[in-house]
């Protein structure tokens, strides 16, 4: 059985927790982003925005959460897993507040290889600011760019998916995995 790791990446506010929750409803084992779960227990620890005040820390702490997901999908049963942003995402991250980061994120990336990535274009009209999501829309189309480059460095062949429903959007990426 060969074993397919999916990422579904993009920008923030682009419907990736939405199509992840759908691929869940249907059945498929899928991994959450914890990008917010880092940036809530911060939060409650009195740090308003850990990335924005310990870059390199918050980026540290979802690089070893990424790269903890990426073995667990290894050894699930399922043959495929689908995961919210993936390690590359990390560095894309970095690159766009500019900030530098250590040799092993770049191994990292190595390292991690996926089956496929989706990419999830900046779409304003969902779009949401919220606690955890401090970028405005125009720093969302800046972190897609960064995420777009980004993959692409490591050899990925990015599917954007379009814009549309829920249902539009997952029977896409379903028949780009045949």
């Amino acid at each position: 059985m060969k074993k397919e790791i999916i990422v579904i990446t993009g920008g923030p506010g682009t419907g990736k927790t939405t199509i992840i929750e759908g691929l869940i409803e249907k059945g498929f084992t899928c991994y959450p982003e914890i990008s917010r779960e880092v940036t809530l227990e911060a939060q409650r620890q009195g740090i308003d925005q850990l990335f924005l005040t310990e870059p390199l820390l918050f980026s540290q702490m979802l690089l070893d959460g990424r790269l903890k997901q990426y073995q667990n999908a290894i050894q699930e049963e399922s043959s495929q897993v689908f995961i919210d942003r993936g390690v590359p995402d990390v560095l894309a991250y970095m690159h766009f507040i500019g900030d530098t980061y250590p040799e092993h994120f770049d191994q990292s990336c190595h390292d991690s290889k996926y089956t496929k990535v989706f990419v999830l274009p900046p779409w304003e009209d969902i779009y949401v600011s919220d606690q955890a999501r401090y970028e405005n829309f125009e720093q969302a189309k800046i972190i897609y760019d960064h995420l777009k480059e980004t993959y692409a460095k490591y050899g990925y062949e990015l599917i954007e998916v379009p814009i549309g429903t829920v249902s539009e959007r997952i029977d896409f990426i379903f028949t780009h995995l045949k």
